[in-house]
């Protein structure tokens, strides 16, 4: 049995905001809350933010994880064929795309187009988004702490020089990056909060075309900008309020574009 008297820690906090507490433990940490303002006023806007994301998004943890995305898929490609996680992650996405990919949880039913090579990079960065920008506590894998850590491992995964942009001047502070497997090998994926709990990310992966113009689409709630610069694809997405995602996106690609004057199409 835990011991009621045992000293609060940082785990049983974000266990408490969750509702996942033993409890054995609960009357324990709300006493201890009661007697640190400090912590209590940390752990109340930890429940406003988890309201906050549940509240925008919560219809999104319903829906079921695409599957492209989920590990086991990927292994057991790799299994059958004895191919790297990477090139079987790769050839999954481009045999999506070469069969129409107007099938399943990627096409939103059978009536949808398939999406060109370019659109593939928006398409699998708003699936990211749906399924991390409902995560509480692991919404990424690197903390926004680690910056400078983050900006050299995903740079040297991709094997490119990515920036991650600085977005505190509009409200946004980086919640960290993780890995992600993309249409054409590995994607570094950024996840950017405001204070109300609104989230946006950016996803950039290498692409084989130059250059591009900006683009927008929408899915759902959501939206997503897009574009390419020197052959590396970008994807700035969020709620779909066009006026805000449009304001955000400007500026990332002022930060990571060299070419800050493209027209939206």
């Amino acid at each position: 049995m835990t011991d009621r008297d045992s000293p609060v820690t940082e785990d049983e906090l974000h266990a408490y905001v969750d509702g996942q507490l033993p409890a054995d433990r609960k009357e324990a940490v709300a006493k201890w809350l009661a007697e640190h303002p400090e912590q209590a006023a940390l752990v109340a806007s930890w429940l406003a933010q988890a309201e906050s994301v549940r509240a925008r998004y919560g219809a999104v943890a319903d829906e079921p994880i695409p599957e492209r995305l989920k590990l086991d898929h990927v292994l057991k490609l790799e299994k059958a064929n004895g191919r790297s996680w990477a090139a079987m992650a790769a050839a999954a996405a481009v045999a999506a795309f070469i069969v129409g990919g107007a099938a399943g949880w990627m096409a939103r039913g059978a009536s949808a187009a398939p999406p060109t090579g370019f659109q593939a990079f928006a398409s699998e960065a708003l699936d990211a988004y749906k399924l991390y920008v409902v995560e509480v506590r692991h919404p990424v894998e690197v903390p926004g702490s680690e910056r400078a850590h983050m900006t050299q491992w995903l740079s040297k995964r991709l094997g490119e020089d990515l920036r991650v942009p600085e977005l505190q001047s509009i409200g946004l502070k980086l919640v960290g990056g993780r890995l992600l497997p993309g249409p054409t090998g590995a994607a570094a994926f950024y996840m950017y909060e405001s204070p109300s709990g609104e989230r946006f990310t950016i996803y950039c992966a290498k692409a084989g075309v130059g250059q591009s113009a900006l683009r927008y689409t929408t899915e759902q709630q959501f939206g997503a900008f897009y574009w390419v610069d020197d052959k590396i694809a970008y994807v700035v997405s969020g709620p779909a309020d066009r006026d805000r995602l449009e304001n955000v996106t400007k500026m990332v690609y002022e930060q990571i574009d060299k070419n800050a004057s493209k027209k939206v199409l």
